[in-house]
């Protein structure tokens, strides 16, 4: 079925055997010869970007190109869109696939989750504002409803100027990461007024650690740096990676690595 509204898409999902895609570059791969799809291409509603006095709101539906050629989409997701396939994905794939996805490695996500941006969840009855934090709840298992879509992701506006971000994979191109980070760190009058951090690829979910990441919330670099070895053994104790294609060891001293270079980048952990 295709749907050329954001009504008709919303009025749609009250069937539940009816599997929304929009570019499809991971759902075709695991396409069923019986399943009945919701095309979401032409809904126009979730494919603009604009911004308001706090966000910048990206439709769902808006691919990685689109995202990259945007000038009001924010480096740090542009840097993450640019890693993301080959041209050909990223013409396709979007950015509502990859938080849906429900996958760990998802590159678009991963800097979502860093710049705790919130989803717009919709049905033909209600719709939700849901921090991205509290979308997942476990490997491919969603905070989302059978009649639900995610039709917007609002990013806030400010406060992401001074980030990193990496992406390790076997190799530069086409590669799926075997451990990602993003950082963001937002300082002002001297004091660090937003820490957040994210790892990709390591666990079952994204992970993030508030609470940790407020340790250094509030503090001056000096004071930060008198807090330095705390916060990391506290994140060296949190990071527990599970089975994957390489080493628990590796990915956790990977993991650790890509912090102690954030810290290092914003003078708190000296190189």
């Amino acid at each position: 079925m295709v749907a050329y509204s954001l009504k008709e898409a919303l009025n749609a999902r009250t069937n539940p055997e009816l599997i929304p895609y929009v570019g499809g570059t991971d759902l075709m791969v695991w396409a069923e010869e019986d399943a009945e799809y919701l095309f979401l291409h032409k809904v126009s509603e979730m494919k603009q970007i604009s911004q308001d006095d706090k966000y910048i709101r990206f439709g769902a539906s808006c691919t990685y190109t689109e995202i990259i050629e945007s000038p009001l989409s924010p480096q740090i997701l542009k840097d993450a869109c640019r890693q993301i396939g080959a041209p050909a994905i990223r013409n396709a794939g979007t950015i509502g696939g990859n938080i849906g996805n429900g996958s760990p490695k998802g590159d678009s996500a991963l800097v979502f989750m860093a710049a705790n941006a919130d989803l717009r969840l919709a049905s033909a009855n209600a719709e939700r504002i849901l921090p991205i934090r509290d979308f997942y709840m476990g490997r491919k298992k969603l905070n989302l409803a059978p009649d639900e879509l995610i039709v917007e992701v609002l990013m806030p506006k400010h406060g992401l100027e001074n980030y990193y971000y990496e992406k390790v994979g076997a190799r530069n191109a086409l590669a799926i990461s075997r451990v990602s980070f993003a950082g963001i760190m937002d300082i002002k009058d001297g004091r660090i007024s937003n820490c957040s951090t994210a790892f990709g690829a390591v666990s079952d979910v994204i992970l993030c650690f508030s609470g940790l990441d407020g340790m250094l919330i509030g503090k001056t670099l000096q004071e930060a740096r008198a807090l330095k070895d705390t916060y990391l053994k506290a994140f060296d104790a949190a990071i527990v990676p599970i089975r994957g294609r390489v080493g628990l060891e590796y990915r956790k001293d990977v993991c650790m690595n890509l912090l102690r270079h954030f810290l290092e980048m914003n003078g708190i952990l000296q190189p």
